[in-house]
């Protein structure tokens, strides 16, 4: 137990304080059992660190934090653990990385209805289900999904430019008077186009030079090590897979063909639309469709983008397009800010938004001819800085969480 100890103190001591997530505001951490899950390199561990390190003192040993993929865990089980940390006074557990322990989800419940006054806190991959098996855990704990930086969160990290986030409702009701008062403190249409390029992964403040190959190291930890061991995708066909993603990356979002996939991959179709699925679990991919309602495993999506525009800059071998860019980055923040997304179709705007809200991406030129037989429709507009009409920045949707 000591050793474990000894590791907390160093990894809290080494924990930057600099740079703390919108997130640690939003999770409720005095949950009994509560699970962070996020794909890699988004900040959990480190938001793990920072929460312990502002509300315990150096020492305290009624806290502890630990790595479920520690050498410490070969010879120990979780439920031991937990047992010898309760009977020093521990009630406070952070299990990070808990999906790298076989059989976690049993011993976390064994351990929650065996100690009533143990708060636990895990995290775990974006690729991380419970079994049916576990019904009676998943109705215990409470689950929060930690995304990549927000715009709003990058200009706070790079400027210290402090805007308080706001709901896509009040953006589309009053964008002229907040684009307004993000104007006073930054120039947003310089620090945007940075933002697309690099700064969704957090480590982006730690060494903006090695950005790119940490970016790169992400998804072949992804795709490597996560989908084979928690979608069963055969370690032969990983290869397959990067190129599958790097094929994405430099495709036109319209002109989605499956057989050309297949055929470029050496992939059979549903092994393709597997594929699909699984790296959008993993927050590589975003799929899109028309009607979310009616969906299959097998079903073509009728688009596809990238998670974020980072991965584009980063994965394709020329400049990608700005049209796919600028989709990629909306997609990304309405869904990381809770948004229902789907994809408009080709007779009116880009996207539908929790059902009844249209909205067009463009540059700063778009039109409202793709929309204008639309009641509740908008234009998310690239390079302006101000709001006229319908047409709302593109920039200020990264303002949502």
């Amino acid at each position: 137990m000591e050793k474990l100890f000894k590791r907390h103190d160093e990894e809290i001591a080494a924990a930057p304080m600099s740079m703390i997530r919108s997130m640690m505001n939003v999770i409720d951490w005095s949950s009994r059992l509560l699970i962070i899950k996020g794909a890699k390199g988004v900040g959990k561990s480190t938001l793990m660190q920072q929460y312990i390190k502002r509300n315990y003192q150096a020492g305290d040993r009624s806290v502890l934090y630990c790595s479920a993929d520690s050498s410490y865990f070969s010879t120990h089980t979780l439920l031991d653990t937990a047992d010898r940390f309760v009977m020093l006074g521990g009630r406070h557990l952070f299990i990070d990385e808990v999906h790298k322990y076989r059989g976690w989800s049993r011993e976390i419940k064994e351990i929650y209805d065996s100690h009533k006054n143990l708060r636990i806190v895990l995290s775990g991959s974006s690729l991380l289900q419970l079994n049916d098996g576990d019904a009676d855990l998943s109705r215990r704990m409470i689950p929060y999904v930690m995304p990549g930086l927000s715009f709003r969160e990058y200009l706070r990290f790079d400027q210290g430019v402090e805007i308080e986030p706001i709901s896509l409702n009040d953006l589309l009701d009053t964008s002229g008077e907040y684009c307004a008062a993000v104007k006073d403190k930054c120039l947003p249409i310089k620090s945007f186009k940075e933002y697309l390029q690099g700064g969704f992964y957090p480590f982006y403040f730690e060494n903006r030079r090695t950005y790119p190959v940490q970016v790169e190291n992400v998804v072949n930890y992804i795709i490597d090590y996560e989908l084979p061991a928690f979608r069963n995708i055969e370690v032969g066909n990983t290869r397959k897979l990067k190129a599958l993603l790097r094929i994405l990356a430099q495709m036109v979002p319209y002109e989605i063909d499956i057989s050309k996939l297949s055929r470029a991959t050496s992939m059979e179709r549903p092994t393709i639309m597997k594929y699909l699925k699984n790296m959008e679990e993993a927050k590589l991919i975003c799929r899109l469709f028309q009607n979310l309602d009616t969906i299959s495993d097998l079903q073509k999506p009728d688009k596809i983008l990238l998670d974020n525009p980072n991965l584009l800059y980063i994965l394709s071998d020329m400049n990608p397009e700005i049209g796919t860019v600028r989709e990629s980055f909306f997609c990304n923040q309405l869904i990381s800010a809770g948004h229902r997304v789907e994809y408009g179709g080709l007779k009116t705007g880009d996207f539908k938004i929790d059902g009844d809200i249209v909205v067009e991406v463009g540059g700063a030129d778009k039109g409202y001819e793709q929309i204008k037989n639309e009641n509740n429709a908008y234009i998310a507009a690239d390079d302006i800085e101000s709001t006229f009409f319908r047409k709302i920045p593109l920039w200020a949707f990264g303002c949502l969480y």
